[in-house]
Formats: C-alpha cells, structure tokens, sequence
C-alpha cells in the first residue's frame, strides 16, 4: 500500500482532472497556513503523480474529468506505525481493563502464540482484510512491524508477509522477550540469526524500550546491529512510565519514536532540538484507558509530530486512522487542521518520504475524497465514514482483497 497500485485489468488514462473539490488539502510546504488549502479547487493527475493543483477556474486540460460535486480532497492517510501480522485476538483481555485490569506489555505472548500457529496462507489473507479497512477508511501508505513470531523462522515470515503489501516494513523482533528465555541470550537472537534472516524483508529495525521489554542498553544494541546491515532505526518509547527511550531516539538520530506518552520536559526539549517525529497513538490510550499524550505540549515546544493507528490485537485494534484525528482533537489538544497533517504530512515524515502525505506537482497521487466540505468534519462527525473513495497512484481503488 503506497507503494504499488491495485491491478484492475484496466487501461489507465495519462492525465485526469479531479474537480468540484470544496476545499483541496496539499500541504504544501510553502504555503501560508498548515494545510496548503486551497477552496473551489481542481487537482490533475498524471499517471501515477500529481501534475497540478490550484483554483478550479485556472486548472488545465486533461484527458477525462472526475467531478468529485463538493467534496473536499485530502491526502492519503500515512500510517506509519502499525502491527498487522497477527493471527487469534485479545478481546477478553480488552473487556478486563475496562473493568479494571491494568494493560501490561506480557499480554503480547498470547498473540505470539497464536501467530506461531498460523500459516503463512492465514496471515496474509488476516493482512489483507486489514489493509483493505484501511484503505477503505484513505489510508494509502502503512508501515507493517514484525514482532508476534520471536523466532527466527517466525520474524522472518512475517516480514515476508507485510512485505507483499507495503514497503515500509520493520523488523520488530525485540518486541518482548519470550517466556521462559534468558533476556541477553535473547538479544543476542535478535541481533544474530533472527536480524540475519528478517534484513532481506525490512527497511526499518523496532525495539519496545520499556518497562518490561528491553532497556536503554538493549535497545541499542539491537539498532546499533540493524543499522549495521542498513536497516534504519526507530523505536517504541514512553509508553507505560518515563523511561530513557525518547532521549535514545535522539541521541541516535532516529527519524521517529513511538507513544510518547510520560515525557519530562527534558525529553521534549530533547525532541525538539534533535528533529526525531514523536509519533502519538491514541488508539492506544483509547483502548488502555492510559493518559493521553499532550499534543499540544509537543507542538508548541516545536516538535514534529505525526499520527499512527498502531493496529495491533492487543492495546489498539484500530484500523482507523479517522478515529484517530477525531481522539487527537477531542483529547490531545490539536486543532483539526494539525491532527490531519500530522496523520498525513507526520506520518510521511516517520517514513522519511517526501512523495506522500501531500499533493503538489511531483507527490504521488494518493488521496481521499471526503463527503464533507472540509477537514474539519473529521472531528466534528466522529464515527461517520466520511471518505468516499480513496485513490492510490492516481486510480480510485477499492478494497483490498489480496495482495498487491
């Protein structure tokens, strides 16, 4: 997803004219106001790019037209923290928090138990069927993580599996340490055997820095192996207490870390200074009933900020990145105008990419069409499906039902 589009048997025409759009979404770095808005615009579409924006009445000709009747045109959601490997669920495990039981990172074992058993035939048709909400909700580009197989063969596979539906795929073998496993004997897996079979399917290496999980040390040597054999680094952090991994992710430069939730204000200074995207995922406090991180916090501090859905089975079954704009401005203090570039423009980012996550002249044509007039409708009608069509590469596509 975002990175190959769907095959419709279909010719495709070399240019299309989107018009009718009420308010187009570019996010144009150049731009007066955050969001590049343009209103009673048109877009053109040149194969698999855009060729231009602006005012309708200015746009130029193209091959066919697509009058999308006053609708506003947004980029493509860019989810770039996800975990869709995964076979079974933990619904039970949701119902006893609501009651009361206390979220704990031990709870992953269960979905690795379950993910051991699986096939490869059963993942990838569970991937699909995720991938295909996602696209159906505008999301077009999603980064998938291992770290439900924690064996060599189990990371390996999994990574294959995303693989077939994004590029943006992360190796995450040091998600927890399995039971009964001595934990240095475990990193020396992860940055052994494991990191050796997993490379040929990732671009990304991942390490759950927590209570619980790995520590600042481990954390660094896992990332310092993967950068070894060119795998980039980013890193979960601050997600159940204060902890050292947002000031780790600083200090080594990573483009992105994860949850961000306990911050001392060292760490935002930290932040700030080093250009690491603090990555929010409010799926998570949604579902955890944890503090919320304070958006508004980090932005005034000058932070770069994106939003994730982190799909996963256990602290976050969302696969709506709307949801999530709409929890960032109900609960973490962002305007709409900035949860929308943070889960577009952010989000491409915490991919290092500049070709997604905005549309000007060049940017590949992935976008959504909102049955709304504006961004704002988002948040202002939580819980609607408001996207109309989601086009990637310059094609409206539907849902996905295999891969691509």
């Amino acid at each position: 997803m975002g990175d190959t589009g769907e095959d419709t048997g279909e010719d495709t025409v070399a240019s299309t004219l989107i018009t009718g759009i009420s308010e187009l979404v570019t996010n144009d770095p150049h731009a007066s106001d955050l969001l590049g808005a343009v209103v009673d615009a048109a877009l053109v579409v040149d194969g698999d790019r855009v060729a231009w924006t602006g005012p309708a009445h200015l746009a130029p000709a193209a091959d066919t037209a697509v009058d999308v009747g006053g609708r506003a045109v947004l980029p493509g959601w860019v989810d770039s923290h996800s975990h869709l490997v995964f076979a079974g669920d933990r619904a039970a495990e949701f119902e006893a928090r609501m009651t009361g039981t206390p979220y704990a990172a031990g709870g992953i074992r269960t979905t690795v138990a379950a993910t051991r058993a699986a096939t490869d035939e059963q993942l990838t048709a569970h991937v699909a069927a995720l991938v295909g909400e996602m696209r159906r909700q505008g999301t077009t580009t999603v980064e998938i993580k291992s770290g439900y197989g924690l064996t060599v063969r189990d990371e390996a596979r999994s990574l294959a599996v995303a693989r077939q539906f994004t590029e943006e795929t992360t190796f995450l073998g040091a998600h927890v340490v399995p039971a009964d496993t001595d934990p240095g004997a475990y990193v020396d897996l992860v940055t052994g055997p494991m990191l050796e079979a997993a490379a040929p399917h990732a671009r990304w290496i991942d390490v759950f820095c927590e209570e619980g999980a790995f520590d600042a040390g481990q954390a660094r040597a896992v990332l310092a192996a993967g950068a070894a054999v060119g795998l980039r680094g980013r890193l979960h952090a601050n997600q159940l207490t204060y902890g050292p991994g947002v000031r780790l992710a600083a200090e080594l430069g990573l483009v992105a870390v994860d949850h961000c939730t306990y911050l001392a204000d060292a760490d935002v200074a930290t932040l700030a200074d080093s250009g690491t995207v603090a990555t929010l995922l409010p799926g998570v406090e949604f579902s955890t009933r944890q503090p919320y991180p304070d958006a508004r916090r980090l932005l005034d501090a000058g932070v770069r900020v994106a939003i994730a859905s982190d799909c996963n089975p256990g602290s976050s079954f969302t696969s709506s990145i709307p949801f999530c704009v709409a929890l960032a401005v109900r609960e973490m203090g962002m305007t709409p105008a900035e949860a929308v570039h943070a889960a577009t423009s952010g989000g491409a980012a915490a991919l290092d990419r500049a070709d997604v996550g905005r549309l000007v002249p060049g940017a590949r044509a992935d976008l959504l069409v909102l049955d709304a007039p504006s961004h704002r409708h988002l948040a202002y009608r939580p819980g609607v499906p408001l996207v109309t069509s989601t086009w990637l590469g310059g094609r409206p596509t539907g849902a996905l039902v295999g891969p691509s």
